[in-house]
C-alpha cells in the first residue's frame, strides 16, 4: 500500500488508538544494554508512530508512558525515566508544534516532579491551537486511580448541591475523567507479548478492540501499525447488538 495513503480511504478505521508501549527493558537487555537504553529507543519510536497516524485517518493517539505502579521499579530506572520525559518534552516541543500535533497529559499530575509538571503545562499550552493529531501521554496514570479521583470530584459536586444523586449515571462519570475531552479508544494495542491491560483506560476501553502483539515497542514499526489499523477496519463491531 502506498505510503501517502489518504485518510479518507480508511473511513472504517479507528479514530482513536491507545497503545501500551511495553518491552523497552527486555529489548535493551537482549542487546546487553541497560534498561534505560531501551526507554530511549522507545521514545524515538513514539515520534514515528505519531507521524504515521494522520495518513491512516487516526485522529487520536494515547500512549502509556508511566503508570502509578511503575514507581515500584528501581530508583535508578524511575529517575532515568523522569529525566527522559523532561528531555523528550524539551527536544520535541518545537517539532510537535510545527507538525500540528496537539499534546495533552493525563494522570495524577501533582504526584510528579514540579519541573516536569511545568514542562507538561508549557507543552500543552504551546500546542493548544494545533488541529492535527491529538497525542495524549499518560504519566503517573492508573485507570483505577483515575476513576477514584473522578468519583471524588463527582461526590464533591453532589455534596455542594451542583449535581443531584439521581443524575449520576454512566454518562455523568466520564465528564469527570482525565479523558473528558477525548473520544473513547476504538483500538487498544499492547506490545511485547503480554496479554493484559495493566490498569490502562479501564472505563474508556469498555468496547475497544484489543490487539496483543509480540513485537517489543522499540521494534514496533509504522508498517505494523498500518496493518493493525487495517485489520481493525475489517472487524464487525456490534456493541452488543446482532449484525443484520
Amino acid at each position: 500500500m502506498s505510503e501517502d495513503l489518504p485518510a479518507q480511504k480508511l473511513r472504517t478505521g479507528p479514530r482513536h488508538v491507545a497503545i501500551i508501549m511495553d518491552g523497552n527493558g527486555r529489548w535493551a537487555q537482549a542487546r546487553g544494554r541497560p534498561r534505560l537504553f531501551g526507554h530511549h529507543a522507545g521514545a524515538k519510536r513514539v515520534k514515528e508512530i505519531v507521524r504515521a497516524c494522520a495518513p491512516l485517518g487516526v485522529e487520536y493517539l494515547t500512549i502509556f508512558g508511566f503508570s502509578t505502579e511503575n514507581w515500584k521499579r528501581t530508583q535508578a530506572e524511575v529517575t532515568g525515566l523522569m529525566s527522559l520525559f523532561r528531555q523528550y518534552i524539551r527536544k520535541e516541543a518545537r517539532s510537535l508544534k510545527a507538525e500540528g500535533v496537539r499534546v495533552r497529559f493525563i494522570g495524577d499530575r501533582p504526584g510528579l516532579d514540579t519541573k516536569l509538571q511545568a514542562l507538561m503545562d508549557e507543552l500543552e499550552e504551546l500546542t493548544a491551537e494545533n488541529t492535527g493529531v491529538n497525542l495524549t501521554i499518560a504519566l503517573n496514570y492508573g485507570g483505577r486511580d483515575e476513576v477514584a479521583r473522578a468519583t471524588q470530584r463527582l461526590a464533591q459536586d453532589v455534596a455542594d448541591g451542583t449535581l443531584k444523586p439521581e443524575d449520576v449515571n454512566e454518562e455523568t462519570l466520564p465528564k469527570y475523567l482525565d479523558t473528558c475531552v477525548l473520544p473513547d479508544p476504538d483500538l487498544v494495542v499492547r506490545t511485547s507479548g503480554e496479554a493484559r491491560i495493566s490498569n490502562f483506560l479501564l472505563w474508556q476501553s469498555a468496547y475497544a478492540e484489543y490487539e496483543f502483539i509480540d513485537t517489543l515497542w522499540p521494534d514496533f514499526s509504522k508498517e505494523e501499525f498500518r496493518k493493525l489499523v487495517e485489520a481493525y477496519s475489517a472487524r464487525d463491531r456490534r456493541f452488543g447488538a446482532v449484525s443484520a
